[in-house]
């Protein structure tokens, strides 16, 4: 089983102490990343087989925050990820560099169209 070509809604969140949260929608087709959510436009690339997948993902702001606590503060960065995924749900752990400070991040991805 290979990662589902699709739409996918995702929910991504701090941790260590991290502050920010974001929510949106991903589109996964043949290893190119696309999609976003309120602030922020994602793309990046994966690769992934028998349950366990990997890849990058630059998020780019495209609206600037009132008033909110942006994911990342706000900054363009790329983020490295590593995770597992089934029939219709993916989650991840990763890391993005935050100017000079490393972030951890957990997101978990639920398939809502397939194609």
């Amino acid at each position: 089983m290979t990662v589902k070509n699709g739409l996918y809604t995702i929910q991504i969140e701090m941790t260590d102490g991290g502050h920010g949260r974001a929510s949106g929608v991903i589109v996964l087709h043949d290893g190119k990343i696309a999609g976003g959510d309120s602030y922020f436009f994602y793309t990046g690339s994966y690769r992934g087989d028998h349950g366990k997948w990997r890849g990058e993902l630059i998020t780019t702001e495209h609206t600037k925050s009132a008033g909110v606590l942006p994911l990342f503060g706000g900054r363009e960065v790329t983020c490295g990820f590593t995770g597992v995924y089934s029939a219709d749900t993916a989650d991840v752990n990763g890391t993005a560099l935050v100017g000079k400070t490393s972030v951890t991040f957990h997101a978990r991805l639920q398939l809502r169209s397939e194609f």
